[in-house]
């Protein structure tokens, strides 16, 4: 581990990795963050349940703390129909679709930041605030921190686009300049063989996550907004 951190060490060590290692960390860091983010809202949930049961001086839900069923089920929507254009992106993209999955892939990406834009609406629509009882707490707290989740989501689905955009018109397998994948113009070789490889291992992983995340969002669409 010293060696490779030392300012001596060649830039061979770094350079024209297998593109299968990557691809398989990427699919474990998936599940893995899958799994990190299913405990983190478990907190919301449990806070939800167990103020409600509590219902402190009638403080629970005061009358007139009513979230926008309208608002919430369109901004849900959004998340869904987005993760899914992903999928189906990624099925294109095994079908060497590649075009068809750089369509979907743009428009799940207008259809989530369109979702993200739509819940900061939904929040000034709101006629109360995270501190007019227990629902209302949870009801921020929850939405704001999947606001946060979503929009990571839609970075990793931007730089798996830029990548898949950017590479588009090399040879196959791609031939990038010397240094051009690792960013570095001083390396004399990329840091993976084929960098076009890898949108299909993110796009995995991506789809994956974004599903699960659509899923999370469509249980608190149905406990905040229905229940």
């Amino acid at each position: 581990m010293a060696e490779l951190a030392h300012e001596a060490t060649g830039y061979e060590v770094v350079q024209e990795e297998p593109p299968e290692i990557l691809a398989r960390n990427l699919s474990s860091a998936a599940y893995l963050l899958a799994s990190a983010t299913a405990f983190f809202f478990l907190s919301f949930l449990f806070a939800y349940f167990y103020l409600r049961s509590l219902n402190s001086n009638g403080m629970w839900k005061p009358k007139g703390v009513d979230a926008s069923v309208t608002w919430g089920t369109i901004v849900v929507a959004c998340y869904v129909v987005s993760a899914a254009l992903v999928r189906l992106g990624l099925a294109d993209h095994r079908a060497l679709r590649r075009s068809a999955w750089r369509i979907k892939g743009a428009a799940a990406l207008a259809l989530g930041l369109a979702g993200i834009v739509l819940q900061v609406v939904d929040w000034t629509q709101q006629d109360f605030g995270p501190v007019d009882g227990g629902y209302a707490s949870v009801y921020f707290g929850w939405t704001a921190f999947m606001f946060l989740f979503v929009f990571g989501t839609l970075v990793w689905l931007e730089t798996t686009l830029a990548t898949s955009f950017r590479y588009a018109k090399l040879p196959v397998p791609s031939e990038p300049r010397p240094g051009e994948a690792s960013g570095d113009p001083y390396r004399t070789a990329h840091d993976i063989r084929d960098p076009l490889s890898l949108v299909r291992a993110e796009l995995t992983g991506l789809s994956f996550y974004w599903s699960f995340l659509a899923g999370i969002a469509v249980v608190t669409w149905v406990i905040l907004y229905l229940l």
